[in-house]
């Protein structure tokens, strides 16, 4: 295969799955304001009144610029309706609640799994040319249902451009932690526990990565336009020290204890040491390239400027080399999810 050139977004139309979320939104905004050159938007999802609720924050800056369809990504046949005239799918839908998923596994296992490959089935016959996937931390080494299935999804995407046979589509995965101030988070529930003056600690030697909604949204721009196909896109984020969000969100509160949860790691993983041997450095990003790519290697990193990292290479959130400061995160969760918010 030779050089794949960059995706030009004039005309294109995009769908995204699962696009009610808080990624959905946020990728709706960023591209309504900075890609008038994008024809058209297509939000995908279950929930009519977040999509009624939706279309309230988002009014049509032009004829048909965004347009929402009612489905399920377990529904092939109505996910391959919705991908008529698709150039690009960016593929944001799971189930991602980790009790949950423990609670109901096959229920995970159906959305996560089973959607992602009807993602790829519709992608291929609709001439999509572009699938990006949203993966997650917990994929790395996965210790608990909602990882294993994000493990076996992005395993999907990756393999899929080895059957793409003369189809000009190329599939790549992103991969990330969890997003400041997203639903279910550590920073909106600690702006919530703090009410009552007191923050549960799970485990004070914990860290997390960082990463706003605004970072993930360009960061999934980036595969979109130059992504060859097959990479698992890891941004360089910089981490912080749970107890340096506590004392960040409530200097004052009482920080019990409470012990780790079922499922629940010490610190985020993004890269194995297993994966090192795969994994370049491009810069920005790091990018776990698949084991048999159906392009050349030398051509990648001429093209990326990219270089293999140190066999054994670990990149978690507790070895990482740039931190939040506790004023920091604070001016942080201001920019990102509370303006009025002070200590």
């Amino acid at each position: 295969m030779t050089t794949s050139p960059t995706l030009d977004l004039t005309g294109k139309c995009i769908l995204i799955t699962g696009g009610t979320g808080s990624f959905g939104k946020a990728f709706v905004s960023h591209i309504l304001k900075a890609h008038p050159e994008v024809r058209r938007l297509v939000v995908f999802s279950r929930d009519e009144l977040k999509q009624y609720e939706m279309a309230q924050q988002f009014p049509q800056t032009r004829e048909g610029a965004v347009r929402y369809f009612i489905g399920d990504v377990r529904d092939g046949d109505r996910l391959k309706r919705a991908c008529e005239g698709v150039d690009v799918i960016v593929h944001a839908a799971a189930l991602k609640q980790v009790p949950a998923a423990e609670y109901n596994p096959m229920e995970c296992i159906k959305t996560n799994i089973g959607g992602a490959e009807n993602v790829i089935s519709a992608a291929f016959a609709c001439g999509v040319k572009c699938v990006v996937a949203l993966s997650t931390d917990k994929a790395a080494a996965p210790i608990n249902l909602y990882g294993a299935t994000k493990l076996c999804s992005d395993k999907l995407f990756v393999a899929a451009n080895n059957i793409r046979g003369s189809r000009e589509i190329r599939l790549s995965v992103v991969r990330y932690g969890n997003v400041m101030g997203s639903r279910g988070s550590v920073v909106p529930f600690f702006l919530k526990k703090r009410r009552e003056g007191v923050l549960p600690i799970t485990d004070p030697r914990m860290t997390r990565f960082n990463i706003t909604l605004a970072e993930a949204v360009q960061m999934v721009l980036h595969s979109v336009r130059h992504a060859w196909g097959g990479e698992i896109l890891v941004p360089k984020i910089p981490s912080y020290r749970i107890l340096d969000l506590a004392e960040a969100i409530g200097p004052q509160c009482q920080r019990p204890v409470v012990g780790i949860r079922p499922g629940e790691k010490i610190h985020e993983e993004m890269i194995t040491e297993s994966d090192s041997f795969y994994t370049v450095d491009l810069g920005r990003y790091y990018a776990i390239l698949p084991p048999s790519p159906k392009w050349d290697l030398a051509e990648f990193n001429r093209a990326f400027g990219s270089v293999a990292v140190a066999p054994g290479f670990h990149y978690h959130s507790g070895n990482n080399t740039e931190w939040l400061t506790v004023e920091q995160i604070r001016q942080l969760i201001r920019e990102h999810v509370d303006p009025s918010f002070d200590v």
